[in-house]
């Protein structure tokens, strides 16, 4: 994989700072865009249950 593979969320705009995303040889990566030699590896179904919790607002802080 290379540095091209990486796609960045397109909630963060024109902004520097962001999560980065990639698939590749059966596992989904995530990056930080400022510190891109820490990367976070995952299965597909891994992230997908990170993402349904993500969404169903689970992780959200108490108002």
């Amino acid at each position: 994989m290379s540095e091209l593979d990486w796609q960045k969320s397109s909630f963060s705009g024109d902004q520097a700072n962001c999560v980065e995303v990639r698939v590749g040889a059966g596992l989904v990566e995530l990056r930080e865009s400022e510190d891109g030699d820490v990367i976070l590896h995952a299965t597909p179904a891994a992230f997908a249950g990170l993402l349904g919790t993500i969404k169903s607002g689970e992780l959200n802080l108490p108002a």
